[in-house]
């Protein structure tokens, strides 16, 4: 699955063909079947977290204003890219659809890091390609995506890792249950759009072991992982507009920049996902009063 900055990458492509209707469909998606979208017009697309949200209707007729905001590059001041907000998307008035409701297709892009799920634990989804050609001339092509019908999304910005309205508070206190933080910050309800990218990456910065408890972490060193969170994540997506290439100095490396051998070890909880984590014993020591790595591997 994708990580915040690389759906709202997507997202920024998308956005220029809000208010087009599709005049041509093809591809092979078997959830989202390409001949239902055939003549609907695209009237909205948000990006939440690790998803990406299409809107279509039968009308031509646009919602009220405000609700389609014209996606602006990321900002270097941190946080300053947004998510959408609930009070801003509105439900057009006369939408309707084949079923008589408004709907909205789900698209989860399946992401860099897609192969350090364990294969037991891989996520299922239809991995067809969905092709939309649309009246401006241009088209949009989904491919190894997860794609489904859904209900409209419910707009939380809060804990959106790259949203300005972002919660610290809530993150910093979520970072301080009594279970490793690197459980906690794959939570979605807490984090979302991190992924076991940004994950390794921020735990490195912050010189925090992942399997360290949160509760026994001050709350300074809280405040520097969140701090590196929102730092990684918006300079990722800063790099995605200009077309840098993305460095990491731990995830998937053999040294960290201090030349020390990094380790390598799937952790997660028992009844969740275990995921691959990267981390340098010397530059991430665990602290004694924690428990050993063997009893959460």
């Amino acid at each position: 699955m994708p990580e915040g900055p690389l759906v709202r990458k997507f997202h920024h492509l998308v956005s220029p063909f809000v208010g087009q209707q599709v005049v041509k469909t093809g591809g092979s998606s078997k959830k989202l079947q390409p001949a239902s979208l055939q003549s609907l017009w695209l009237q909205d697309t948000q990006v939440h977290g690790k998803k990406l949200f299409l809107r279509f209707d039968l009308d031509e007729e646009m919602g009220p204003p405000g609700s389609s905001p014209t996606p602006e590059p990321p900002q270097k001041e941190v946080q300053k890219e947004g998510a959408a907000d609930p009070k801003q998307v509105g439900e057009p008035s006369g939408q309707k659809t084949l079923d008589g409701s408004s709907r909205s297709a789900e698209l989860v892009p399946q992401g860099e890091d897609d192969s350090e799920y364990l294969e037991r634990d891989a996520p299922a989804g239809d991995a067809g390609r969905l092709v939309l050609h649309f009246g401006g001339g241009g088209f949009l092509a989904f491919y190894n995506c997860q794609l489904s019908w859904s209900s409209s999304p419910v707009v939380t910005p809060t804990c959106d890792i790259l949203s300005e309205k972002f919660h610290r508070g809530q993150a910093l206190e979520a970072l301080g249950q009594a279970q490793p933080v690197c459980y906690t910050l794959l939570d979605q309800r807490y984090f979302s759009g991190l992924g076991n990218i940004i994950k390794n990456e921020a735990l490195y910065r912050a010189g925090i072991h992942p399997l360290s408890l949160g509760s026994v972490l001050s709350a300074s060193r809280r405040e520097v992982l969140v701090d590196h969170v929102v730092e990684f994540s918006t300079a990722w997506l800063q790099g995605k507009f200009q077309g840098r290439p993305q460095h990491t100095q731990v995830y998937q490396k053999e040294q960290c920049p201090a030349g020390h051998q990094v380790m390598k070890e799937a952790f997660g909880p028992e009844d969740g996902l275990q995921r691959l984590t990267w981390w340098c014993p010397q530059c991430q020591p665990q602290l004694s009063e924690e428990p050993e790595q063997c009893q959460f591997s």
